[in-house]
């Protein structure tokens, strides 16, 4: 049970993206008598901009989710709005409370007592975040609660927000102005295309050479002011083939869209708060993965099928190529961005119908835990201590265990320790299972063949008993900061290192050694990434780009050949341990030292965690860790 905290600020200062809230409690006393939404949110815009006959006529087009959305959007509107300065608690049961930051959230969380999760979700997506929106803005004591936040997503249907990149979609000149970075060889900027698509025009309508690379200049200014993707509003009627892979990592696996390298879960691993030079402190978090889909469909990765009905945002295939009237495009000649930029906007389309975000948004990945059993209370406590781990969709089975702790018993990903020797950890990893077409002989019984085909087109999840072969483990480590100011490009060694498997039927197990830990004595966050055989994959082509000579995408193929075209393309299925975070035991702090005075506390935390236990000696940790 939960809601979904929706934030989207209109600077990179005010943006603190979406986050899930999961109550772990049914009880009636227990669940809070409102969710909380996000002041200012952009759903709340829409809902105030639409006049009350518009939304009438949407709720009678006959469509049933257009129908639910109008009805939630009037409701929206209606509400009577939460008082502000009022105690959760004793606020009317029936008005709208709102928080503007995570830092309230979490206090009216607390406020409330009930035990919740706040999960970080699609923070990398760049739809929904400003080009230099950032997680250094939430490095505040206020805008984190150890307790509450202790997981965050690394990929969705929406894509992969694990990763980080030294490129920007923007910069700041050094006083300060918002500027539009040159390309590097693997990463063109949005800002950058538009000067290059308007400069193309310009040269082919006859104008002269300084008159074009003055236009090109001014289209790169325009589109680096211009919020979120209306920078490519600036260059109406460009088509998917003149922006190419502008804005979009060309070697993530399945990013997100336009994705925000400083908004990445890896980028948020390598920062530390010296707001208090006294307590730094750095993010912990546990990683999982999920579907964001809005059609109420959980786990749509369990085969790759049926792309309208598994992936968010799809209602069908979109017109052909053949349907774009090339004769709509603008002259050349009215192509200065700041004299054409209100025309991009009326004109309401990007170009042809080449459906660029539909083409990266991809079935629904899983979150796996290590629990003793599968009752709500063990699954909740093992998302509370982090012993979780996230797949793209697929069944992959997953282990990281550091093998070498002080008292001999393994410590599960998700465990937070301080050593003064290296760390050795363990990882191993076995194949989802290969799945059979239709669904199993009981499935029947238990539902009729036209519920079936309406769910799932009666492809269910059917298990074989053969797996997919895991071909590489690879271990990621990041190296935090230690001074502020501290460049973090050299901290994040993705990967560190790459373990080849055998096809082997039981899978794969490597162990490894940080020997350069205790000569660089300084502490380290490790993750493990378990890597299977490439299998085709819903919108597996992504924008399917065509490159000339010099590797630059020329044209693309993101529009699906109709309703049943699934854009399959291989892709290399994986699953991502939470971290194992390692800090140093310097000779002032014994090895495995209590949690209740570490080096690097966190905010906001009331009480003992269960690691922090553990580390006291009153944990759950002396037996091995239970088999998934």
């Amino acid at each position: 049970l939960g809601w979904e905290w929706t934030q989207v600020g209109e600077t990179p200062e005010s943006h603190y993206g979406h986050r899930n809230v999961i109550l772990r409690d049914l009880a009636d006393e227990a669940i809070p008598a409102r969710p909380i939404s996000a002041a200012g949110s952009r759903v709340r815009a829409i809902a105030a901009s639409l006049p009350r006959r518009t939304l009438m006529v949407l709720a009678n087009l006959g469509d049933a989710r257009m129908h639910g959305f109008a009805r939630h959007l009037t409701e929206w509107r209606d509400a009577e709005r939460c008082p502000e300065g009022v105690p959760t608690r004793e606020l009317p049961r029936d008005c709208m409370e709102s928080a503007a930051t995570p830092g309230e959230l979490f206090s009216k969380l607390r406020d409330w007592g009930s035990a919740a999760l706040v999960i970080p979700h699609g923070t990398a997506w760049g739809f929904t975040a400003a080009p230099l929106a950032s997680w250094q803005t939430q490095l505040g004591a206020s805008d984190h609660d150890a307790n509450l936040q202790r997981l965050i997503e690394v990929y969705s249907g929406h894509g992969n927000s694990e990763e980080y990149r030294s490129w920007r979609p923007l910069e700041r000149d050094a006083q300060g102005a918002i500027v539009c970075p040159s390309p590097t060889p693997d990463y063109v900027p949005t800002c950058w295309r538009a000067g290059e698509i308007v400069e193309r025009r310009c040269l082919a309508a006859g104008e002269s050479a300084e008159e074009c690379a003055e236009r090109a200049a001014d289209a790169r200014e325009q589109a680096s002011l211009a919020p979120g993707r209306a920078n490519e509003r600036v260059v109406p009627f460009a088509s998917g083939d003149d922006w190419g892979d502008a804005g979009q990592c060309r070697d993530c696996f399945l990013p997100a869209f336009q994705l925000r390298p400083l908004l990445s879960v890896q980028y948020l691993l390598a920062l530390t708060s010296f707001g208090n030079p006294e307590q730094p402190w750095r993010y912990r978090l546990g990683f999982i993965a999920a579907s964001d889909i809005h059609s109420a469909r959980a786990g749509t990765g369990y085969k790759e099928f049926a792309r309208p009905l598994m992936v968010d945002g799809q209602r069908g295939g979109a017109p052909p190529r053949s349907d774009w009237d090339a004769s709509r495009s603008l002259p050349a000649r009215a192509e200065r961005a700041s004299e054409v930029q209100d025309a991009g906007l009326l004109a309401g389309r990007d170009g042809p119908p080449d459906d660029r975000i539909g083409s990266m948004l991809f079935t629904g990945g899983l979150v796996a835990v290590h629990a003793p059993a599968r009752d709500r209370g063990a699954i909740w406590d093992a998302l509370a201590r982090r012993e979780v781990y996230g797949t793209s969709g697929q069944r992959t089975l997953l282990w990281f265990d550091l093998v070498n702790a002080p008292g001999g018993a393994p410590r599960p990903m998700g465990s937070e320790i301080r050593l003064r020797h290296a760390p050795r950890f363990r990882v191993r990893a076995i194949g989802s299972q290969k799945q059979l077409p239709g669904c199993p002989p009981f499935t029947a019984s238990g539902l009729p063949a036209e519920r079936l085909a309406r769910l799932c087109r009666g492809e269910c999840f059917h298990p074989s008993d053969e797996r997919h072969r895991i071909t590489r483990i690879e271990v990621v480590r990041i190296r935090p900061q230690q001074v502020p100011g501290e460049p973090v490009d050299a901290l994040i060694e993705d990967p560190w290192r790459t373990f080849t498997c055998e096809a082997n039927a039981a899978g794969c197990s490597v162990e490894l050694t940080d020997d350069e830990f205790t000569v660089r004595a300084r502490d380290a966050v490790y993750y493990a990434r378990a890597i299977e055989e490439p299998t085709p994959a819903v919108n597996g082509k992504r924008l399917g780009c065509k490159r000339d000579a010099q590797g630059a995408c020329t044209e693309i193929d993101a529009a699906p050949l109709g309703a049943d075209d699934d854009r399959l393309g291989d892709v290399e299925e994986r699953a991502w341990s939470s971290p194992i975070f390692v800090d140093y035991a310097h000779l002032e702090a014994s090895e495995d030292a209590p949690r209740g005075a570490p080096a690097d506390p966190e905010p906001g935390s009331a009480s003992a965690t269960p690691n922090e236990l553990d580390d006291a000696g009153g944990g759950e940790w002396s037996e091995a860790p239970p088999e998934s």
